[in-house]
């Protein structure tokens, strides 16, 4: 009886097998003109690999490209928790361990060499007026940790990417790369990085600082359509 047992699920395993390959090849080659390749991974869908398509620049000769060191800078705020604290500093930099969104951007890029205050700084002397949160009283105290600032100086000078996310579409999901620029200005103002880390459909994560500290999800997670997306002219 047992044998008998033992033969029974051989052939039902091969039959499991065997049905599995044919709805995979068959059905799925047989009707691949009707249904689109999103459907189809729907469907039949396992790991979803996304190419890296970042810049492999190393301005500060570390060994890291440009885009990593920016991602793995972002990502300390994470791994120190970074408490989320809105207040105004003299000298502008708030001291380590809190901070806000826009400080997760200064942050992640200082990794790469990058001092965006000083950047900003300046293109606001040349470029008062494009600078409407700004106006008339510049104040290099708080002014590039405003996320209006941010977002008009990243327009100004870095490349401008698509807004639009869709899992599982590997033209779409490449064009998010690490080390990107996220800014969100509808419902609230908020920035975040872009991670070098994907969930199974291709989803990126983002590095952000939002109440009670520095964190790291999915940027589906946002609810609030994005406004704007950059990439550093590295």
């Amino acid at each position: 009886m047992n044998r008998i047992r033992k033969y029974i699920l051989i052939i039902f395993i091969v039959l499991v097998v065997f049905f599995t390959h044919y709805v995979v090849n068959f059905i799925g080659n047989k009707y691949k003109d009707l249904l689109n390749d999103n459907l189809i991974r729907f469907f039949f869908k396992g790991d979803f690999e996304v190419p890296d398509k970042y810049s492999n620049i190393d301005k500060n000769n570390n060994g890291i490209a440009d885009p990593l060191d920016i991602v793995n800078s972002a990502r300390k705020e994470v791994e120190i928790k970074t408490k989320y604290k809105s207040n105004y500093y003299y000298g502008g930099y708030p001291p380590e361990g809190e901070g806000v969104c826009t400080d997760v951007i200064w942050r992640g890029l200082k990794g790469a060499g990058i001092d965006l205050k000083t950047l900003i700084d300046n293109d606001i002397k040349e470029n008062k007026k494009s600078y409407i949160r700004v106006r008339e009283n510049p104040d290099p105290n708080i002014d590039f940790r405003r996320v209006p600032n941010q977002n008009v100086f990243f327009q100004r000078k870095c490349i401008s990417a698509t807004t639009e996310l869709k899992p599982r579409d590997i033209e779409n999901l490449q064009q998010w790369q690490p080390g990107d620029i996220v800014v969100f200005l509808q419902d609230y103002e908020h920035v975040a990085i872009v991670s070098d880390k994907r969930d199974e459909d291709g989803i990126p994560y983002v590095i952000h600082n939002t109440n009670p500290n520095a964190s790291e999800v999915k940027l589906s997670w946002f609810k609030c359509p994005i406004y704007a997306h950059y990439r550093w002219k590295y």
